[in-house]
């Protein structure tokens, strides 16, 4: 039986030494010190010697049970110590090495050209107003001389919100609500958004718009036009050449159309321009002597022109950018350019 004990001893220490990892270390433990392992069967036979030997025996097998105990128990640590060796060197970091730098974002194109447009305004002396993007026709439409059988208000042309409730068409109708309350004089730029039922390369469901207004005693045509020049030549470049020709809107008589030379070609005529050298940017006008009624102005004694042109427009034609899509589908890459 002794030499059963030792020879058990020597096979758990082999493995104990040749295990490479814990959870082989608890095989080993059960397969010799478990309630069925081979120490446990050897004690088992203890019944079979005589009374005087027992002792002995009993003693010689709790000796060995320690000795393998204690082999499993600094093994345990020797494979604790590489494990968590092995796990630093996996996770090491290398100090020296550049840190990740986060990106930084900044205003959207279509932002800064507000504010540039914004700021050029409000150097002039107009000041900014604003309204409800939810708007009733009366406003939209009614106080600004549009007639009930007038295209724009088809179901085609505007977002309907419910009879007689609309998505804004234009900021236009943020005039009147400042005309109702302020007496003159009135200078406002009314930056925002506006909504219409068109979707192409160049329109949108949802786009930004500025309207313009100034209303005192003694303004012509001629102050408009000096206006929109500046304000051109201010946003464009000095050397941009401008034109206005007769047009129609409800609310302005006279009313007219700029144009500024092409900012792609500069003039000469390409696929941008239509090989026309020209680009309209923006409708004008004064204003109509039915909206100073609607308002509750003199318009015998005051006289006013408006403005308006679409803000994303405006940065497509100075970046030459050739989709107003892009201004919105969040492409990095695009955006990062600005």
């Amino acid at each position: 039986m002794i030499k059963e004990l030792e020879k058990i001893k020597e096979q758990a220490i082999k493995k104990i030494e040749e295990a490479q990892s814990t959870d082989l270390l608890e095989q080993i433990r059960v397969e010799f010190l478990g309630k069925k392992g081979k120490i446990t069967e050897v004690l088992k036979k203890l019944g079979t010697l005589p009374a005087e030997e027992r002792p002995k025996m009993g003693s010689i097998a709790n000796e060995i049970k320690e000795i393998i105990t204690n082999s499993i128990q600094e093994q345990y640590q020797i494979i604790l110590e590489k494990e968590i060796q092995k796990k630093i060197e996996e996770e090491k970091i290398d100090i020296t090495l550049p840190g990740r730098t986060c990106g930084i974002g900044h205003m959207h194109v279509i932002n800064q050209v507000m504010s540039e447009i914004t700021d050029i305004f409000i150097q002039m002396g107009f000041q900014i107003a604003s309204g409800p993007e939810v708007e009733t026709e009366y406003y939209n439409f009614e106080s600004l001389n549009t007639p009930d059988d007038h295209p724009a208000r088809d179901v085609h042309d505007t977002f309907y919100v419910k009879p007689g409730v609309v998505l804004r068409t234009h900021t236009s109708p943020v005039q009147m609500r400042v005309m109702e309350k302020t007496k003159p004089p009135v200078a406002v730029i009314v930056p925002g958004r506006v909504y219409r039922v068109d979707n192409d390369a160049s329109h949108s469901p949802m786009f930004n718009q500025m309207e313009g207004l100034l209303v005192d005693e003694d303004i012509t045509f001629a102050d408009l036009k000096g206006t929109l020049m500046y304000f051109v030549h201010k946003f464009f470049g000095e050397e941009t050449a401008v034109r206005f020709r007769p047009h129609y809107f409800p609310f302005t008589e006279p009313s007219a159309e700029m144009d500024i030379s092409c900012t792609v070609c500069k003039g000469k005529g390409c696929r941008v321009c239509k090989n026309s050298g020209w680009l309209e940017i923006l409708g004008c006008g004064m204003v109509h002597p039915r909206v100073f009624q609607y308002a509750g102005y003199d318009n015998e004694k005051y006289q006013g022109y408006a403005f308006g042109f679409g803000i994303d427009r405006m940065a497509m034609l100075k970046f030459s950018i050739p989709s107003i899509n892009l201004l919105f589908d969040n492409n990095l890459k695009f955006l990062e350019q600005f």
